[in-house]
């Protein structure tokens, strides 16, 4: 399964990024005001740090929009994949863009059905948001598992990035179902690094290692 990081902060990226663990990127609008600065260096540096695809988000709402927005983001690189809203707009942007060779993140997913609708407008990726609907009482990854059959039933080659994931868990829980990709905050990704016994283990070797060479 491909790890992807949700951020736009540099220095969470270079981090996880040289452990050899981000297969890619994620970003948006609000991820971007987070972290503040010129979006547009930003994201043209993110593009040169990570040698996967980086899914940068559009803004406008129309589908001419749309298109003008996804032409641009492409310009910071091969690697960039354009993130559209799961809109009717959005749909036949994603149509449009993916004929032209450029690949579409269809984003903002809740149901199999907009997962269906996505693949069948050619979107390289498909975007369900797990955690939100685990807010509002609904079952999150029984939606991955819907999704997950779906695709294989009739071989889109449209690949399920987990989205909105809460906790270490959900990352567990999507691999044993198959799904393609997690995208995770950084304080995920640093949570599936911790373990309190890995901790108590290196201390007592070290503990171990200084009885050693006190003897020696």
């Amino acid at each position: 399964m491909k790890i992807f990081l949700d951020t736009a902060n540099l220095e969470a990226i270079r981090k996880f990024n040289d452990m050899g663990l981000l297969d890619g990127i994620t970003t948006n609008p609000s991820l971007m005001s987070k972290e503040g600065g010129d979006p547009k260096k930003v994201m043209e540096e993110i593009t040169k740090i990570i040698k996967g695809d980086v899914s940068l988000e559009v803004v406008s709402t129309q589908y001419s929009g749309m298109i003008e927005e996804g032409k641009r983001l492409r310009q910071y690189g091969e690697n960039v994949i354009v993130k559209v809203p799961m809109t009717p707009d959005g749909l036949k942007a994603c149509k449009y863009l993916s004929s032209q060779g450029i690949p579409v993140n269809v984003t903002l997913v809740f149901s199999p059905n907009q997962a269906l609708l996505a693949a069948k407008s050619g979107a390289k990726y498909v975007s369900p948001f797990i955690g939100r609907l685990d807010d509002v009482g609904q079952d999150g990854m029984s939606l991955i598992q819907d999704i997950k059959k779906i695709f294989d039933n009739y071989n889109f080659g449209t690949q399920i990035l987990v989205a909105s994931i809460r906790h270490p868990m959900h990352v567990v829980e999507a691999a044993k179902i198959g799904a393609h990709v997690v995208t995770l905050p950084p304080a995920v990704l640093d949570k599936m690094l911790q373990h309190p016994l890995t901790d108590i283990g290196l201390e007592n070797f070290l503990s171990d290692w200084k009885k050693l060479k006190a003897g020696i």
